[in-house]
């Protein structure tokens, strides 16, 4: 891996990020809530683009792993101006996106963005709207009235916060009620013991984008981070597909 290098946002904010150069669509990770660049899908990644000669980029949200900021200020229109921002300083050409769980929900709001530039997606247990789904009538209760969610993380020993901010700003990003206008290649990668993310919603998303290219992979085994060895083999297969 490379040494992490930083984009300054306009208010200062410093974006961490990783890169390698090469041929081809520039794959960009788009990390799961709470995850960051370090983590074991998108180093696998970024070293196989590195071994391959493919254009690679990494990058930590703010308030996440080496970025600045405050994780409770996050939301996903301020980590979508992020990885844009970032695409437009960094990259040159067309664009993979790999999005993993709420990452994939990103994916679409960045692929969105991005129209023509967009050679690709594929998503990883995407979790788009999953604060609708996810969340009980309870839950999201509690967070309308601007409340702190804590629930218990099964990866850590901390509870997993769901801040109001964020609640508030994905009620104004949800995708899977109507047409997803992106029409690029799309792979959808999704373990079907996810105890997270239900692997319906793959076709959930396969049915709501407008592209005729969807190929959905479902692992009878896999977990909700597809991360075993055979579960990152497919993932290369996936990316392997658009060069």
């Amino acid at each position: 891996m490379s040494d992490p290098q930083f984009h300054i946002m306009a208010d200062s904010r410093r974006i961490a990020f990783r890169q390698c150069v090469g041929t081809g669509p520039t794959l960009v990770f788009l990390p799961g809530y709470m995850s960051d660049m370090a983590g074991g899908k998108a180093t696998a990644l970024f070293e196989e683009a590195q071994a391959h000669d493919r254009a690679c980029l990494l990058l930590d949200y703010s308030g996440c792993g080496m970025s600045s900021g405050d994780f409770a200020d996050g939301t996903l229109s301020r980590w979508r101006n992020e990885v844009l921002a970032l695409i437009e300083a960094k990259v040159q050409g067309p664009v993979l996106l790999v999005g993993s769980s709420m990452g994939g929900w990103l994916m679409l709001l960045v692929g969105e963005a991005l129209g023509e530039r967009l050679a690709g997606m594929i998503g990883i247990a995407a979790a788009p709207d999953f604060t609708r789904w996810g969340y009980t009538q309870e839950q999201r209760a509690t967070l309308a009235a601007g409340e702190i969610l804590y629930e218990d993380n099964p990866y850590g020993p901390e509870p997993t916060p769901t801040h109001p901010g964020f609640f508030a700003d994905a009620e104004a990003q949800m995708r899977l009620d109507s047409e997803i206008a992106i029409t690029c290649p799309v792979r959808l990668l999704h373990g079907q013991r996810d105890a997270d993310v239900p692997w319906q919603t793959s076709l959930d998303l396969a049915r709501a984008l407008r592209s005729d290219d969807i190929q959905v992979s479902l692992v009878k085994d896999g977990d909700h981070r597809l991360s075993r060895g055979q579960d990152i083999a497919l993932l290369k297969a996936a990316v392997a597909s658009f060069y």
